[in-house]
């Protein structure tokens, strides 16, 4: 996920800056007040004081804090100090751990870390609060929390990274409506086309956001338990699946010719800059095939407005699958055991915590049983509310991987996607140099 939270700060310095007015946690902040939901079982009482620590800083801390102040209403005796690691977190984590001093809770965003922690017998089980997370989580968010069968994480936030964002506009001109599989996308694909304006816009000089597309289409077509085989390479990339799935995406990336700037342009294109192109005042292209990040970039650096300028839609069903989401999350984990800390996890497992941040914006909840009502606009529950809803939930594949074949430029798979753009007819090449290129990673 640190590869898009740069996009989400300045969606919510503006929301969280309109909407909250005072939060704060522990003996150095003031409290807020926070419009919390009535539950019906008050908490045991407990007393004592924990640290947190997270990756969340500026907008989304004070966010977070507002969260914090919630469960001070409910937990008078419990202070929380919340410090904020930036994207040293991973770093944070491990030097303090080595050296025996680790916070009570932290806030991990990726699922890899869990594993590593757990490998290291650094974190506590959550036992405790089991029958909360199974009542208000999806199997598949609580799968993700599981090592060696013992749950060890709570993910409290998420996001969604199976959207596709659309020019309202372009679309209206066109005569076409937003598709519900993947043969209409291709359809539509054409038809906008042919109006005069080319239908995607993609930011491939990395390649991490054809890796999203594919993963994508990989999970709809091949279904979740290839998806996790493929994740853990217990398949190789050379299975028939990933070169149906590539097969699949080609329709999409073409020759290029229905790509913002060509095959070419989009090579040469960042995801802020593919963003901007597509709802700019003279925008190159009708569509993004990117998550619910998109938001906040349209409206930090272009003048379009929600719904009327431009819109979103789930990424199509492909075979009459049902609903799935690729996407990421921030896990709560436990690394000292105490009455205090266990009420923390508890709270956050609730409908009650995620809607405090819900209603600020800038947030999306893998929580099933929050009201999707609390979300401050109609486009933000089109994309908060799968990730509870949905049949089906994969983590981002390449985020499940070794970073050096699943998160570092111009190798692994950031390059060989950027590859198979150049050459998609290529398939069986690029299967072969990703395949190559996972083994050794996974040595």
């Amino acid at each position: 996920m640190s590869r898009y939270r740069v996009f989400l700060f300045a969606l919510l310095a503006v929301v969280v800056g309109l909407a909250l007015t005072a939060a704060g946690c522990g003996d150095d902040d003031k409290e807020a007040t926070t419009g919390t939901a009535t539950t019906t079982e008050e908490p045991k009482q407990v007393s004592g004081s924990i640290r947190v620590q997270a990756v969340w800083s500026g907008p989304e801390q004070k966010a977070f804090k507002a969260v914090l102040a919630g469960f001070k209403e409910k937990q008078p005796d419990v202070t929380v100090k919340y410090k904020s690691a930036g994207d040293q977190l991973p770093t944070v984590l491990s030097t303090a751990v080595e050296g025996g001093k680790p916070p009570d809770i932290a806030v991990l965003p990726q699922p890899g870390l869990i594993k590593e922690f757990v490998g290291k017998d650094a974190l506590q089980p959550l036992d405790f609060a089991k029958d909360a997370i199974s009542a208000n989580f999806s199997e598949d968010w609580s799968k993700l929390g599981t090592q060696d069968g013992k749950l060890y994480a709570l993910f409290f936030k998420g996001a969604n990274k199976s959207t596709i964002w659309y020019n309202t506009k372009i679309f209206e001109d066109a005569g076409v409506e937003p598709p519900k599989t993947i043969d209409e996308l291709v359809e539509a694909a054409e038809t906008i086309k042919s109006s005069g304006t080319p239908a995607y816009s993609i930011g491939a000089d990395v390649g991490w956001p054809l890796t999203d597309i594919f993963e994508n289409i990989y999970l709809r077509q091949a279904g979740p338990e290839k998806y996790d085989q493929l994740a853990a390479h217990e398949i190789p990339w050379t299975d028939q699946s990933v070169k149906d799935a590539l097969a699949e995406m080609a329709k999409i990336v073409g020759d290029g010719d229905n790509l913002a700037g060509g095959t070419s342009g989009a090579l040469q294109t960042d995801f802020p800059t593919s963003v901007s192109n597509a709802f700019g005042a003279k925008p190159k292209g009708a569509m993004v095939l990117e998550g619910d990040f998109v938001s906040g970039v349209i409206t930090d650096s272009t003048k379009s407005k929600p719904e009327t300028d431009f819109n979103v839609f789930e990424f199509p069903s492909i075979n009459d699958s049902g609903p799935a989401v690729v996407g990421g999350g921030d896990a709560v984990v436990m690394f000292k055991d105490s009455p205090a800390a266990q009420a923390l996890i508890q709270y956050l497992a609730t409908p009650e915590a995620a809607e405090i941040w819900a209603k600020l914006g800038g947030f999306s909840s893998p929580n099933k049983n929050l009201d999707p009502a609390v979300y401050p606009d109609e486009i933000t529950r089109t994309t908060a509310a799968p990730l509870g809803k949905a049949e089906t939930f994969r983590f981002d594949m390449s985020d499940l991987q070794p970073a050096a074949f699943g998160g570092t430029a111009g190798q692994g798979m950031w390059k060989f996607f950027t590859d198979f753009l150049k050459d998609p007819k290529d398939i069986d090449g690029i299967a072969s140099k990703l395949e190559k290129a996972a083994a050794k990673a996974f040595k």
